[in-house]
């Protein structure tokens, strides 16, 4: 079973109009209501990859039950924790250009926690967790890190989708695999690349530390693999580029959900690519059939 951690989800208010008139009274053209969150579209991909998996999270009051419809509706096995304060709503509005307010998220009380660390009692050998988003101001600084002892006590996976010195804290704890981008490895170094030699050089620094898996997204440039014993590079998809919402996490849930049926890092990658791409060339989370068609375009090729 694969468990996504989704501790901050939103629903985002879209509202479209042809022009925006500050200190005016604007008339909506269109609007609707989209459920949010990272890990919510890593389950979403998990499922169009017919992996099980559940949702966890904190969701409460109308937009909170809002959320879980809507997460529901896309078939989405969930077990949230319902918490007394509303989940929070982002406003995208769009009026030639894109403009966002988004809401810093719920006080989350010391019970409501608990509760939720509680559901990792559950956690079994050969079960993967992964946590991605952002945290609620409420809760602590290191709250990922502190689900990870637990998860690894059950004989469980982890992945943390995060980037900085937040990512590297996770590394003794041996995360099943990690995902910067090429900007976001660099930072890790405070250094620049002069080329993919020197890239997979500081990848291979955080397997030193403990990844078990580095993928490197490169947006058009494609993408590495790096583990212990090899280096593997697959290209990037070809299409019209719509939306890089959602494909970084598409990426990682192809990975994972792949990796947890077959325990092979090289089409765990493939698959990887191939989601993360298919997402970028439609409005929403890529769709089965989407995936489907992207897989035949990544080739993956060793790196010697």
């Amino acid at each position: 079973m694969i468990y996504t951690i989704t501790v901050n989800p939103a629903i985002d208010y879209v509202i479209e109009l042809t022009q925006l008139t500050l200190g005016e009274v604007n008339r909506t053209e269109n609007y609707h209501f989209l459920a949010g969150g990272k890990g919510i579209n890593v389950s979403q991909i998990l499922n169009q990859l017919e992996q099980e998996n559940t949702a966890w999270g904190f969701v409460g009051g109308f937009s909170g039950g809002e959320l879980a419809r809507q997460v529901a509706a896309k078939g989405i096995t969930s077990d949230f924790v319902e918490i007394k304060d509303q989940t929070r709503i982002n406003v995208k509005l769009k009026a030639g250009q894109e403009t966002e307010i988004n809401g810093a998220g719920p006080e989350i009380s010391a019970t409501e926690i608990e509760a939720f660390k509680t559901k990792l009692q559950n956690l079994q050998e050969g079960d993967t967790v992964v946590m991605s988003g952002s945290l609620t101001p409420s809760l602590p600084a290191n709250f990922y890190q502190s689900l990870i002892p637990v998860i690894k006590e059950r004989g469980a996976e982890f992945v943390v989708d995060t980037t900085g010195q937040a990512l590297l804290d996770t590394l003794a704890y041996e995360p099943l695999v990690i995902k910067p981008n090429h900007h976001e490895l660099a930072e890790l170094f405070t250094t620049t690349f002069a080329n993919d030699d020197e890239l997979v050089v500081a990848a291979r620094k955080l397997l030193d530390r403990g990844a078990q898996h580095v993928l490197i997204s490169m947006a058009g440039a494609g993408g590495y693999l790096v583990t212990r014993d090899h280096v593997y590079h697959a290209n990037a998809a070809k299409g019209t580029v719509v939306n890089s919402v959602g494909a970084g996490d598409s990426m990682v849930a192809g990975f994972v959900g792949t990796f947890a049926r077959t325990k092979d890092p090289v089409e765990s990658f493939k698959i990887g690519m191939a989601c993360g791409g298919a997402t970028t060339f439609t409005k929403d989370i890529a769709n089965a059939s989407q995936i489907a068609a992207i897989i035949p375009q990544i080739e993956v090729v060793e790196v010697s």
